[in-house]
């Protein structure tokens, strides 16, 4: 996007460029560098678009801030170059469901709006031809530290629970300022929808100043049978819908009043509802196997995420975690596993912090480092109607290359074992 607005640009990536990219690079006429970083040539720059992976710790960036140039986020950037409306959606975790779904509604209503953020496709890349009059944008709080003029006309911010703590110096306060980048520049035009139930966000509002109109969500609107207040004249139950779960509720409306800010009726909502598929690895249903159903949920990479899981269940759960542990507190999800969980394979190289914490409260318990494994035997711990819940609140690098990575293997071991037990039947 910056070439073709003009801009004469120098792409520096102290790893390595990926094939296809420096074909892109090669095409446009891009000058770029890989495996380090030229500090006299970056140094000379009048404005640096950074990756949000890369921290204001590294030496690049401290040199860059030391000589005075501007440092900004790509959606930054991009925005200053668009006419198209932003919904910006932030939160610890429920950020891509929520992306995903805000966007369905609102093209399944026929509405002009793109996707963007860390869904889609780059912001930058679109607005060089600028066709939508809106845009859905993920944003972690890695980029939002890069924004400083962002104005969505809607901001949604989630939740806010412990996250990232060695990127914000271990201060809780930085993470959600980070957050609350969000409505920086917020005017009395613009709408601010946000969980008024997370303890972070309701006391940093108690003493922020901002015009935005704010648009509380509140788990107070749901009812024991899980009908979901939206106003006084909408109420939907979420049997009604695809997704499940508490967590799921406060995605589902936070994106419905999104919708309801952007003109989207009442009835393209319901029907919207209906057939939204979200992102894979996200209470993502598997298949059957003798009456136990297996579940997804690899996405869960903290305590909080493993929270919300275990609660969309009524069924006895064969839980499986583990991985690399990020500093999880384990005991605020201590009541769920009680009440629900039969079972506990551990899944990783090393599963003494996830033992050690539930080896009192859980009988059947198992540690293996086989996906393979892992998923055998929580079938022999299960019953019919039982549920085995892959939700490891832990990230995944001890044993596989992503989140993704796991719940893909997670899933073909899955359908190896119902192969297996269908095989087995032909024969007898």
């Amino acid at each position: 996007m910056a070439k073709a607005k003009g801009y004469d640009v120098f792409v520096s990536d102290y790893g390595i460029i990926a094939d296809k990219y420096k074909s892109q690079l090669v095409e446009k006429g891009i000058e770029f560098e890989e495996g380090g970083h030229s500090k006299k040539k970056i140094l000379e720059s009048r404005l640096v678009i950074k990756s949000p992976g890369i921290p204001e710790t590294a030496k690049i960036v401290k040199k860059i801030r030391e000589a005075g140039i501007k440092i900004v986020d790509e959606i930054e950037f991009a925005f200053s170059y668009t006419k198209a409306k932003i919904i910006a959606i932030t939160g610890t975790n429920g950020k891509t469901t929520t992306t995903l779904l805000t966007y369905h509604l609102l093209k399944e209503a026929g509405l002009n709006v793109g996707l963007a953020g860390n869904v889609g496709h780059s912001l930058a890349k679109q607005v060089i031809e600028d066709k939508y009059d809106y845009f859905v944008v993920e944003m972690s709080s890695f980029q939002l530290d890069g924004c400083y003029l962002l104005k969505p006309y809607i901001s949604i911010l989630l939740n806010i629970t412990p996250d990232h703590m060695d990127r914000y110096e271990y201060k809780i306060e930085n993470y959600v300022s980070s957050k609350f980048r969000i409505i920086k520049e917020a005017g009395q035009n613009d709408h601010f929808i946000y969980y008024a139930d997370n303890e972070l966000i309701a006391d940093k509002l108690s003493r922020y100043i901002s015009p935005v109109k704010r648009v509380p969500i509140t788990l107070d609107d749901v009812s024991d049978q899980m009908v979901m207040k939206i106003n006084d004249q909408i109420q939907i139950p979420q049997s009604e819908t695809v997704l499940l779960g508490m967590h799921n509720a406060i995605n589902m409306m936070s994106a419905i009043h999104a919708a309801l800010i952007m003109g989207v009726s009442e009835a393209d909502i319901r029907q919207g509802l209906k057939t939204f598929k979200n992102a894979p690895h996200r209470m993502e249903y598997v298949d059957t196997i003798n009456g136990v159903r297996f579940i997804n949920d690899s996405k869960a990479t903290n305590v909080d995420a493993v929270k919300y899981a275990l609660a969309s269940f009524t069924e006895p759960l064969v839980w499986i975690a583990g991985g690399v542990d990020k500093g999880n507190d384990y005991s605020l999800i201590m009541d769920e596993v009680n009440a629900k969980v039969k079972a506990l394979v551990c899944l990783g190289k090393d599963n003494s912090k996830l033992r050690d914490a539930f080896h009192n409260q859980i009988v059947n318990m198992l540690e293996t480092d086989s996906i393979h494994q892992a998923v055998r035997s929580a079938l022999e711990y299960a019953q019919t109607n039982d549920v085995v819940l892959l939700s490891p609140a832990c990230a995944s690098f001890d044993l596989f290359k992503n989140y993704e990575d796991r719940g893909e293997q997670f899933k073909q071991a899955v359908r190896e074992l119902k192969n297996d037990f269908e095989t087995k039947a032909l024969e007898q």
